[in-house]
């Protein structure tokens, strides 16, 4: 049974990573629709694909003949629509906290490291490689030293994020990570965000989401 669900998706991008995640802690089945993101000038900037996503952007998810996009609205709609194994803490407090660490991500560090942002830097403002690198360790840097922060302070966390259940921060936190160790980021520097990072990757619902294991990784 698919649900019908379809995810447009890249292999490398990080907010379809976010969906794929919580797609499978759903248990979820879907069918993915590839769309590279550098090959053939960006197959996200096609006319076809524009019409599904005015910002040329991944995720995109087709269920019942709608349309979704922004990864955090998507999963707040998979949460919302099937709410078995919930992805939000039941405790108002808690879900505040969930989605302030999950904006931390989403909001404040991963925009800035876009692919699209880093082609302006090159394209546009000449930044040569080693500069863009530098950009990318700089801000990822900045807000892992927020969302450890925020960890530490949190008395009631558990294995993950928000308790001992992974939900909206961790599906947010660890595609970051990923990004992290693609740039050469120090992960030492944050062992909590470390640990937690730890703990998902325990769960088969976060190993079938990783990059490689997906169809369109070369």
């Amino acid at each position: 049974m698919s649900h019908g669900l379809v995810l447009y998706s890249y292999w490398r991008s990080s907010a379809a990573y976010r969906v794929r995640i919580a797609l499978n802690l759903k248990q979820l089945p879907y069918e993915t629709r590839p769309v590279h993101l550098v090959r053939d000038g960006g197959q996200q900037h096609a006319e076809s694909y524009r019409r599904l996503n005015p910002q040329a952007r991944v995720p995109t998810l087709l269920h019942d003949g709608r349309v979704f996009r922004q990864s955090l609205a998507i999963v707040e709609y998979l949460d919302e629509t099937w709410p078995e194994t919930p992805l939000l803490p039941q405790d108002v407090a808690a879900r505040a906290q969930a989605r302030a660490l999950a904006d931390v991500v989403a909001c404040d560090i991963h925009p800035i490291g876009n692919l699209s942002v880093l082609q302006y830097l090159e394209r546009t403002c000449g930044m040569p490689g080693e500069a863009r690198e530098r950009w990318s360790r700089h801000w990822i840097e900045c807000g892992f030293a927020a969302f450890e922060a925020l960890l530490r302070e949190d008395a009631s966390r558990g294995r993950f994020c928000c308790g001992d259940s992974p939900g909206l921060a961790d599906l947010c936190l660890v595609p970051q990570v990923y990004n992290a160790r693609r740039w050469g980021v120090d992960m030492d520097a944050f062992p909590t965000i470390r640990d937690v990072h730890a703990a998902c990757g325990e769960l088969e619902a976060f190993r079938r989401a990783a990059p490689e294991a997906q169809p369109d990784a070369p």
